[in-house]
């Protein structure tokens, strides 16, 4: 701020997962090593605050792997965006997103590019570069982004992230798991002809895999924070976690209900979705819900939203919860993500 230097920062989503951190440290990398003078300072920032970056478990586990220590890293609130913005200095490239949450509506005016693979739920102003494609990682894009722009720039740490990434996001390539896209495919074969010593697809992808589902030091709290997203409404907050275990054995979890109660009520969620996901020998997935409020109305709407909805249909089949403040499904259409679901939810709201 005291130089007036451009601050030209590089952000991924609130989830803060592996797409979103690989898909900023890359694309700050590469503009930062390709952008003409006078440069501004390129800057990925991830999206948590430093506390929470424990809860990523295969995102530490595969900087750990690239020898990147957590101490380089730049969190949310290490920076002051609001601040950047306020002086003038802030350009925001948002990755694996396109909407800022309310808090932070105020730096939208701040936004001058866009790499999402999600449907565009708002226009952009003229000046805003938009690629938003229906792809099965961001860091797809990224790496297509790179591999057009001059050739040597793409190292074998950055390279080796987006290839690990890639193969978690589509489940090593897997048709049956509904995300892979021929160009996800290509950016794979691509990393892997420009750098032939990168390890064997399965077995980066099951070590990703074995540390993204490694919850066992993981409170309920910390495990519904892990993976989370929010939607809210005038009067309501619903939170959605992403749940690496199956139902089963997440309401075997002693003190549940007390904690599900004290998750909410200390952040101000008027309910809680806990999407569970979790993998058979064949790496076929298999979903289930549970939809926890004291609020009835809330509780109700959601369920009914759920059980009604036909794009897409969840396919869900009642189970007994041990609650009535909990609904509880089997997800019959396991290929419908918590990225399909969300939409439905805000529709709900």
């Amino acid at each position: 701020v005291r130089r007036h230097q451009e601050i030209h920062v590089v952000m991924g989503n609130e989830a803060c997962d592996l797409d979103s951190t690989v898909s900023a440290l890359a694309l700050a990398y590469f503009l930062a090593k390709t952008s003409p003078p006078p440069k501004a300072a390129f800057i990925p920032v991830l999206n948590i605050p430093r506390a929470d970056f424990a809860l990523r478990t295969e995102t530490t586990f595969a900087l750990r792997e690239q020898g990147i220590p957590a101490t380089s890293l730049i969190f949310r609130d290490e920076i002051d965006l609001g601040g950047l913005h306020r002086s003038g200095l802030l350009s925001l490239t948002l990755v694996d997103h396109h909407v800022l949450p309310g808090a932070d509506a105020a730096l939208e005016e701040a936004v001058v590019e866009v790499l999402d693979h999600r449907p565009l739920e708002r226009d952009r102003a003229p000046g805003c570069r938009v690629t938003a494609e229906p792809v099965g990682s961001c860091a797809t894009l990224v790496t297509e982004r790179i591999a057009q722009g001059p050739p040597g720039v793409l190292d074998r740490p950055t390279a080796a992230l987006l290839h690990g990434t890639i193969l978690l996001d589509c489940v090593n390539l897997s048709l049956a798991a509904g995300k892979v896209t021929p160009r996800d495919v290509a950016c794979v074969s691509l990393l892997e002809e420009r750098f032939p010593e990168l390890p064997a697809r399965d077995t980066v992808f099951e070590a990703l895999q074995a540390a993204k589902f490694d919850v066992s030091g993981l409170t309920t709290e910390q495990m519904l924070r892990k993976d989370l997203k929010v939607l809210s409404s005038d009067e309501l907050v619903l939170a959605i976690s992403a749940i690496y275990v199956d139902l089963e054995t997440f309401l075997r979890r002693p003190g549940l209900l007390q904690d599900l109660d004290a998750f909410c009520q200390a952040r101000g969620y008027t309910g809680l979705v806990a999407m569970t996901i979790s993998f058979n020998e064949r790496n076929e997935p298999s979903r289930q819900l549970a939809v926890y409020s004291q609020h009835e109305p809330l509780r109700s709407t959601v369920c009914r939203a759920l059980e009604e909805t036909t794009t897409p249909s969840l396919h869900l089949q009642p189970l007994l919860s041990p609650w009535p403040c909990l609904g509880t499904y089997a997800q019959g259409n396991a290929l419908a993500s918590r990225k399909k679901v969300l939409p439905i939810l805000r529709a709900a709201l």
